[in-house]
């Protein structure tokens, strides 16, 4: 039975919904560049000391950015442009080819009723987060 990329992308979400999948995107970029600011800026206005100051205040600043931006898998996902998402549904379908089903609210109480295929699916879902996003995942909550 085809399936279509949207069918599959509502599943993933459905799925990390349940299991309370939430990841944070790493910002080292923009806290070096924060870091960086800070030890510039302090330099300009009090030399080698305002160096050391600038640099170490514009790291805690970065360091408070970052903390706590972890946002539902389900968004990250429904936010993923058709390309990523078309990713997504390929590997999905490579889990779930060989089963029976006849549409998706089939397909879905079938993945929702076999711990082994969750475990399956969420693993494309965490890995592509991990590898393709550069994201830390946490469950539950």
């Amino acid at each position: 039975m085809p399936i279509h990329v949207n069918d599959v992308i509502q599943l993933l979400c459905r799925l990390s919904e349940v299991r309370g999948m939430k990841a944070a995107i790493k910002h080292s970029g923009r806290g070096a560049l924060m870091a960086g600011l800070g030890a510039f800026t302090g330099g300009l206005m009090a030399g080698p000391v305002g160096l050391a100051v600038g640099g170490a205040l514009g790291g805690l600043i970065a360091a408070s950015m970052a903390s706590g931006q972890f946002k539902p898998v389900p968004q990250i996902i429904l936010e993923l442009p058709p390309r990523e998402q078309k990713k997504l549904y390929e590997d999905v379908r490579a889990v779930v080819r060989n089963m029976d089903w006849m549409d998706v609210a089939q397909l879905t109480a079938l993945v929702m009723g076999s711990s082994s295929v969750q475990e399956k699916l969420l693993m494309v879902v965490t890995n592509y987060i991990t590898k393709e996003l550069g994201a830390t995942i946490k469950y539950g909550e």
